[in-house]
């Protein structure tokens, strides 16, 4: 589809929906970089709707945040906590936009066989293939608990 080449030598390939379906299918892992509100106020890109993969990750590459987008400044190090610079990996957005610095990001730190998503999720969705929606999480609200005064004996 195509590739934005980097400084260090590594270029970004983006992969066509289709292509990242049949390697998701071969084994590859999925890194979900869509948004999530850092005070969890919204519901997450991630619960509406995501690529059905056997082996996915949500770790979000920016938050939105009161002042606006925030790059997670974890996002490296929690990618690295749970992938190997070897495994194969597939890194998908909304559209396509931050899976692209996200995967160039990747690559600037040594992963080796890490393809972008071209077109993200809405790519994916419009390619017809199968998605997956999370339940929604309840916030529980506390209990109200009246006060009674105490019955005399």
């Amino acid at each position: 589809m195509g590739s934005l080449d980097l400084s260090s030598g590594s270029e970004v390939v983006t992969i066509h929906v289709n292509e990242a379906k049949n390697l998701l299918q071969s084994g590859y892992r999925y890194i979900d970089v869509r948004f999530i509100s850092i005070d969890n106020r919204t519901v997450e890109e991630f619960e509406k709707g995501h690529v059905e993969a056997e082996n996915i990750l949500n770790i979000p590459y920016l938050f939105i945040t009161p002042e606006g987008r925030v790059k997670n400044p974890e996002f490296l190090k929690e990618v690295s906590s749970l992938c190997k610079e070897e495994d194969r990996l597939i890194v998908g957005c909304q559209s396509g936009v931050r899976s692209l610095a996200a995967t160039a990001d990747l690559l600037k730190i040594g992963f080796k066989n890490v393809h972008d998503m071209g077109g993200g999720y809405l790519a994916w969705v419009e390619n017809g293939h199968p998605i997956k929606m999370e339940e929604p999480k309840k916030i529980q609200e506390p209990a109200i608990v009246e006060d009674k005064p105490n019955e005399e004996l």
